[in-house]
């Protein structure tokens, strides 16, 4: 009977665990980080948010066509939900360490650009394993208590001019509205990140 029940703890848990992510699973408390440099010249960190209601964590980068591609529907985005103004923080988190990707490539490319968040990296690549991002764009929907309310695609197509159902945007506005997204989860779709070999 206990054996049985045992079994049945260890097969909700499987349930429960992240369909696409090794690292994260919906519910989980959002790992934090401090003092990670951005192109605005300034450190950040999670805390530094704790004003706002929801914050939407993506990993990109400068190299990868498919997180170019993404940049405006970012922006536009952000704009949408009131940029500084709102309840809702965008931050983009950039991990590869290759020459494009290098924080001084990252100031020409939010400057060029016009980014409206905070752009920042992570030459340690740390945030990125501890989120269980494998690609660039890769998104995740923190809601007020911090836990992930959504992780995975900003929406249903790649390339995405052919996308009709943004997932990202409806797990904003189900968190903001205290409700859970209809899909809390999907396959992210991008450019694998240059993670390096880590040492054994």
């Amino acid at each position: 009977m206990i054996r049985g029940f045992i079994v049945l703890l260890c097969l909700a848990a499987t349930v429960t665990a992240g369909q696409f992510n090794k690292a994260l699973s919906i519910g989980d408390a959002a790992p934090a980080w401090a003092d990670l440099p951005g192109v605005d010249g300034k450190k950040h960190s999670l805390a530094g948010l704790k004003d706002k209601s929801v914050v939407v964590v993506f990993f990109t980068c400068n190299s990868c066509p498919a997180a170019v591609a993404y940049e405006d529907r970012i922006i536009a985005l952000v704009k949408k939900h009131g940029e500084n103004r709102g309840k809702v923080a965008f931050v983009g988190i950039n991990v590869n360490t290759v020459e494009a990707d290098r924080l001084d490539k990252m100031i020409d490319r939010a400057k060029a650009r016009g980014f409206n968040f905070p752009y920042l990296y992570d030459e340690s690549q740390k945030i990125a394993r501890d989120y269980g991002a494998s690609y660039t764009p890769e998104f995740f929907v923190l809601g007020p208590d911090r836990r992930v309310a959504y992780m995975g695609a900003m929406d249903d197509k790649s390339p995405p001019v052919g996308a009709t159902k943004n997932f990202l945007d409806d797990a904003i506005e189900a968190t903001l509205a205290g409700r859970k997204p209809e899909v809390p989860e999907s396959l992210a779709r991008g450019c694998m990140i240059r993670f390096a070999r880590t040492k054994r």
